[in-house]
């Protein structure tokens, strides 16, 4: 029995809990299976979902956020300029058929996470009230991170951000918006469908000062210790063709990022799970970060990073231990670009 066939069978019963099952693909036999498409939404509303499961406390409800279209549409253009959120569709490298044994909610999961920026039916999204509520915390985030400069932004506490958050050009957090925070912080992620550990378990995390230093050049931090000396090592072999191009991220910064991916795409939850852990989840909160080949854009985000200079040359040295390999069963999509320093 090989790895795949092995790990298919082990983690099917946990699957079968967590995820709602697809149909068969018909073709072959050996592919994920796909759900059936959703009906066309009228111009201008909301397609349908079909009802999803609740989550725990107030973050969401089993019906689709309203879509706000003229907003929706200036966010997403915005998204441009933040690598995290743009939408990484580009796959150069072909994805391997399943063993015939595979069980179809194994088939079902694989589906979501090689079309992870698509919209499944067991998604998790808010209701239309709460969609409401996190646009305009988007929003203040967005001013908070002009405000404070976006280097400051990565390492920002969220005391600290209610602290600055009292200057004119940003506005003071309301309490519905801490409550919102609050609830999206400690809502069980496995409700989204993302199942990785959870870092930071304090919403107030602090990152020292002290415990980070600035990549020169990069607009980013790492964590001094083991992260940055793999880095150094890293730009020792790689040279000027190597970028760092996400380092150590706050709660505040993990926030910002999982709802305004939610934001963009109407809501879901479940969605932005697929490209960017909620916040508390994400290991660059503790000393992973991502690279990059220089030149390359935003395909440092796509599968398309595999086939670069840096990618080949970091494997073969070992330097490339993924947090997020190809069809892994953490609910993530494949992240080639991502070091991991922590175990």
């Amino acid at each position: 029995m090989n790895r795949r066939t092995f790990l298919a069978a082990a983690l099917c019963g946990t699957l079968q809990l967590l995820l709602a099952g697809g149909a068969v693909a018909a073709s072959g036999g050996v592919q994920p299976s796909r759900p059936a498409p959703a009906k066309p939404a009228p111009k201008g509303k909301a397609a349908p979902a079909a009802p999803a499961r609740k989550t725990q406390g107030r973050v969401s409800a089993p019906q689709r956020g309203a879509q706000r279209p003229a907003k929706a549409a200036s966010r997403a253009r915005a998204q441009t300029v933040e690598p995290d959120l743009a939408p990484a569709r580009a796959v150069s490298q072909p994805t391997q058929p399943l063993p015939a044994e595979t069980s179809e909610s194994v088939r079902d999961y694989l589906y979501k996470m090689r079309n992870f920026d698509e919209v499944h039916p067991s998604d998790i999204v808010l209701t239309p009230e709460r969609y409401a509520l996190m646009g305009g915390l988007v929003d203040r985030l967005d001013r908070l991170q002009r405000t404070v400069g976006h280097g400051f932004f990565y390492l920002l506490s969220l005391d600290e951000a209610m602290r600055q958050a009292r200057r004119p050009a940003v506005g003071a957090f309301s309490r519905a918006e801490l409550e919102f925070i609050d609830d999206v912080f400690h809502a069980d992620a496995k409700n989204y469908g993302f199942l990785g550990k959870k870092p930071l378990s304090t919403l107030t995390s602090v990152i020292p000062q002290r415990e980070v230093v600035k990549v020169p050049g990069m607009g980013n931090y790492l964590y001094r210790g083991d992260a940055h000396e793999t880095w150094l090592t890293i730009q020792r072999i790689m040279g000027e063709q190597v970028v760092l191009t996400s380092g150590v991220r706050g709660i505040v910064k993990q926030l910002h990022l999982f709802l305004a991916k939610a934001e963009a795409n109407g809501g879901n939850l479940s969605l932005a799970s697929r490209s960017l852990a909620p916040p508390g989840y994400s290991f660059h909160g503790v000393g992973d970060f991502d690279v990059g080949q220089r030149g390359y854009g935003i395909r440092n985000f796509t599968s398309d990073f595999t086939g670069t200079e840096v990618f080949r040359k970091l494997e073969e040295r070992g330097y490339i231990t993924l947090r997020y390999p190809r069809d892994n069963f953490l609910g993530v999509r494949f992240e080639p670009w991502h070091v991991k320093v922590i175990a």
